[in-house]
């Protein structure tokens, strides 16, 4: 008998599906986790914060001066004056709590010659450097700060129609703004820290900065947790019993301006696109 030209069939090398074995599923779920992982602590990574310890910082419209101790006790900036809008005496009366943070500030600059902090009291946003009463005097005028910031600017329950009162913070902040500007060093930057959501969203604070010739550097979200012991201070003052909302647990973003570039000259700081630390650059974002 001759033999069969038919050949076996080959057994396939492979199936069309194939179950992962258990070492395989436990391999991808343990990449999962770590992705997810990776994922959180990209949105919780706390931005590289926008001071430094020689720079030279005016801080306007503080509450509390909780702020300001604690650029000084935890990031050490030693350059500061800090002012707030209200009398010595009307502040005690709204922030108790002032009254220890000031004397604090004030003992270290006593007792460390390296150490130059002056707190003012009485001084207007939009008045700064302009000579008269609310404009700070001489320690303000000479300019030459390399950070000017104004933490949550409000003007208060003026009224209690919306749009009004969009429209007196939106003046504030023009005002504000053409008063910093020329008291900024060459590289200096104004920095604004406002809440997220309307009304804030409706001040348009964009918009506001190049209508005086100032340009977004950057935003990012604001960290209060980067400050260690800072409290935010309401425009009214302290609520009895402490109430049931804080400031510091609601979003917020901080904007940092820098005048426009002109003849040449540099303006406000470009950083990379695609942070991970929840900023960006430019006025688009």
């Amino acid at each position: 008998m001759g033999k069969s030209n038919k050949q076996k069939a080959k057994r396939p090398t492979h199936t069309p599906y194939n179950r992962p074995s258990k070492t395989q599923d436990h391999e991808v779920k343990i990449k999962s986790r770590a992705k997810t992982a990776r994922s959180q602590q990209q949105q919780n990574q706390i931005p590289t914060l926008p001071f430094d310890t020689h720079h030279r910082i005016l801080l306007v419209g503080e509450g509390d001066f909780s702020f300001t101790h604690s650029l000084y006790t935890s990031h050490h900036c030693h350059n500061l004056i800090a002012t707030c809008f209200d009398s010595d005496t009307v502040l005690a009366e709204k922030y108790p709590q002032s009254t220890a943070y000031i004397q604090e500030l004030e003992a270290a600059a006593r007792e460390d010659e390296t150490v130059n902090i002056k707190i003012l009291c009485g001084v207007d946003a939009m008045k700064l450097g302009k000579g008269g009463l609310g404009s700070g005097g001489k320690a303000i005028k000479r300019g030459g700060f390399d950070r000017v910031v104004f933490n949550f600017p409000h003007v208060g329950g003026l009224t209690k129609d919306v749009n009004r009162q969009v429209r007196h913070n939106q003046e504030l902040l023009v005002n504000f703004f053409r008063a910093a500007a020329p008291l900024l060093a060459p590289e200096g930057s104004i920095i604004v820290t406002i809440f997220e959501g309307e009304p804030y969203s409706l001040w348009n604070i964009r918009d506001l900065a190049r209508h005086v010739d100032l340009k977004l550097g950057r935003s990012s979200k604001f960290h209060a947790e980067a400050y260690p012991g800072y409290k935010h201070a309401r425009t009214l003052g302290n609520i009895e019993g402490g109430g049931g909302w804080k400031g510091e647990d609601r979003e917020a973003r901080t904007y940092i301006f820098g005048r426009k570039e002109e003849d040449g000259k540099q303006g406000p700081p470009k950083p990379q696109k695609n942070r991970r630390d929840g900023s960006s650059d430019s006025d688009d974002d």
